[in-house]
């Protein structure tokens, strides 16, 4: 990451992507670890301190969404809690996992399908009609994504929010309210996971977490009012299909 920051184009450029992933993660409820993590991967950031990287800036953004759409009413305990308790132990667990650097790009690049098919519109729509929340479907579905997320370095709400919502179990921003506690959890339970293997942070950390928190608060403030932005979505979706890409082919 240091060639970024010397050069004054590519930090303008990094920083502005970062903000506008800060800014529509978080609208939606979302920390943006998997956009954080695409990002790095194109401009050629070194692996081993990508993924604390990206779970420090998911845990902040992530606290900032879930205070705003808690503040609002959204937050539900009862379908919070058994993906959490599943989740976390997961997490940590799924952190200490080495894997190979060729199936960790081929599994990222899968999993940030699911925030490209959130922010074009494919996934995610108001359910007209919620259904009765099932406590052990909770558990086994916080315990896989708990357990990927760690392994990969997301949160695992762009997983969660999609599920959530297909399974009619709340509506959207009650759903990224849950998400985004969710999101919270799991990326300190993962950081515990890699701090145990040593990983340290990058050491513009304090740059980035700046321009993150900014993007996170303007991004909740108004996702908690019903804001939209499809143009910036549409960008955003399109910069992460290259990543993905990116990452599938190499």
């Amino acid at each position: 990451m240091t060639e970024i920051f010397n050069s004054p184009l590519l930090l303008i450029l990094f920083l502005s992507l970062l903000f506008i992933l800060a800014f529509l993660y978080s609208s939606v409820g979302h920390g943006g670890a998997s956009g954080y993590l695409a990002v790095l991967v194109l401009f050629n950031a070194a692996p081993e301190t990508m993924k604390t990287s990206a779970l420090m800036l998911n845990v902040f953004v992530s606290l900032i969404s879930f205070t705003m759409y808690a503040r609002s009413g959204y937050f539900h305990w009862k379908l919070f809690l058994p993906f959490a308790i599943a989740s976390i132990p997961a997490a940590f667990i799924g952190a200490t996992v080495q894997l190979d650097e060729s199936i960790y790009k081929k599994i990222l690049g899968i999993c940030l399908l699911f925030p490209i098919l959130r922010l074009s519109g494919f996934i995610g729509t108001e359910p007209d009609e919620l259904k009765p929340f099932k406590w052990g479907y909770g558990l086994l579905i916080g315990a896989i994504i708990g357990l990927l997320s760690g392994m990969i370095g997301i949160g695992g709400g762009i997983i969660l929010s999609p599920v959530i919502l297909l399974l009619h179990w709340a509506k959207m921003k009650e759903t990224a309210a849950v998400s985004a506690l969710f999101i919270f959890v799991n990326s300190i339970a993962g950081l515990a996971g890699h701090f145990s293997k040593g990983l340290s942070f990058e050491p513009h950390i304090l740059v980035l977490l700046m321009v993150a928190i900014v993007g996170g608060l303007a991004g909740s403030y108004l996702g908690a009012r019903m804001f939209q932005n499809k143009l910036l979505s549409y960008i955003l979706a399109f910069v992460l299909l290259i990543a993905s890409i990116k990452l599938m082919i190499t």
